[in-house]
């Protein structure tokens, strides 16, 4: 039996609001392993002078079983 499980992190980048997304991707594969899906929730401007992207994403990743019986 699969379990997923889901985190929400929030990405942020000068760039787009999709390269913040991808910042949050990019940071997940470092330390999760069997991703499966990455949706955006939302994005938007922030900063002083609205100069820097986020964008708040769900990661959705595959629970490693230990099978113990």
């Amino acid at each position: 039996m699969a379990v997923v499980k889901i985190i929400e992190l929030v990405g942020s980048s000068k760039k787009s609001s999709d390269d913040a997304a991808q910042q949050a991707l990019k940071q997940a594969q470092g330390t999760l392993r069997n991703i499966r899906a990455v949706d955006v929730v939302s994005t938007g401007l922030r900063g002083d002078n609205l100069d820097e992207w986020r964008a708040h994403v769900r990661v959705a990743f595959l629970v490693e079983s230990t099978d113990v019986d």
